[in-house]
């Protein structure tokens, strides 16, 4: 079973709003694509369509914020990043404003659109910010639950979501908690650490292992930042290697957060599999994921390649 973010993510809004009166909506007329129209249809008085101003936007809900309301914004992440980067980061994190960045389309699932829509940069902008919390969401299960908790925390939170539907990794169960990574599968020779989308393709890369006599240990680290020191660390120590796996550029993003935890604390061999230095291009998204080397299969070639490597030299 399947189940886009986006809808998890508008459905959760309107949840929150029944009973959280404080909760307000502010879009960039994009409302229908990111689904905080749900929230608007049920909420009208407390639904503000902005129009093509997302810096206006962001400005507009530190105001809000400051009045004791808990707006969340929504547009294309690429947008948030790159039209309304100046109040996010003044207004919203340098004045310490409870706010609530909703990045729809995130990676590379606004396919079709193109390297203008695309958003591979926005968790290395957002977790450069002091004071933000950045979450990145591995199935619809942990949409409803981050939003859930974002609404708890005091203080600007970036949600990364994406457009596409997301195989269901997590049952209503599932306890998601702020900062702290999750063993998905156990394994003795490596660590798979991964975000996003990029948790199930990383799922299945750990099956094509196993069948090659590679047991891998898989985490989702869904808060980018503040990030699971702790978790990352005993990974390290226990396999010795570790592979990132992100729908982002490797610059800045979930392989550069571990790097940065290993080099100080556990220093051992590292792979980063993401977007190289490079623009995508237009077209399905599967076939794009495939292109760019994020493909369960392409996840699996570049690990075994990384194994025998090292155990080669061994």
């Amino acid at each position: 079973m399947k189940k886009a973010i986006r809808d998890a993510y508008g459905e959760t809004l309107v949840k929150l709003g029944a009973t959280n009166k404080n909760i307000v909506v502010l879009d960039a007329d994009v409302s229908s694509s990111t689904k905080s129209g749900l929230f608007g249809a049920e909420y009208p008085e407390r639904f503000f369509n902005v129009g093509v101003a997302e810096a206006n936007m962001a400005g507009m809900a530190a105001g809000l914020a400051s009045c004791g309301l808990i707006p969340f914004i929504n547009t294309f992440a690429a947008f948030m990043v790159l039209r309304a980067a100046d109040p996010i980061r003044t207004l919203g994190c340098y004045g310490g404003a409870n706010i609530k960045i909703a990045g729809a389309y995130a990676g590379l699932s606004d396919s079709y659109d193109g390297a203008t829509h695309h958003s591979i940069d926005d968790i290395s902008f957002m977790r450069a910010l002091p004071g933000m919390t950045v979450i990145s969401v591995a199935d619809a299960i942990e949409a409803e639950k981050a939003v859930e908790a974002a609404v708890e925390i005091q203080g600007p939170v970036y949600l990364r979501l994406s457009r596409a539907e997301h195989p269901y990794i997590y049952d209503k169960n599932y306890k998601f908690e702020l900062g702290k990574g999750v063993v998905l599968r156990e394994g003795n020779d490596i660590t798979l650490i991964a975000t996003g989308y990029m948790v199930s393709k990383t799922l299945e890369a750990a099956d094509s292992l196993e069948n090659q006599g590679i047991s891998a240990k898989v985490v989702n680290i869904h808060t980018i930042k503040p990030i699971d020191r702790e978790l990352i660390i005993k990974c390290a120590k226990e396999t010795g290697l570790l592979v990132t796996i992100e729908e982002h550029s490797i610059y800045g993003g979930l392989g550069s957060a571990v790097t940065e935890v290993v080099c100080s604390s556990c220093p051992v061999p590292v792979e980063v599999i993401g977007i190289d230095d490079t623009f995508a291009e237009s077209g399905d998204y599967e076939k794009l994921l495939h292109k760019y080397g994020l493909s369960s299969e392409a996840i699996t070639n570049r690990i075994m390649t990384f194994v025998n490597k090292f155990n080669a030299a061994r």
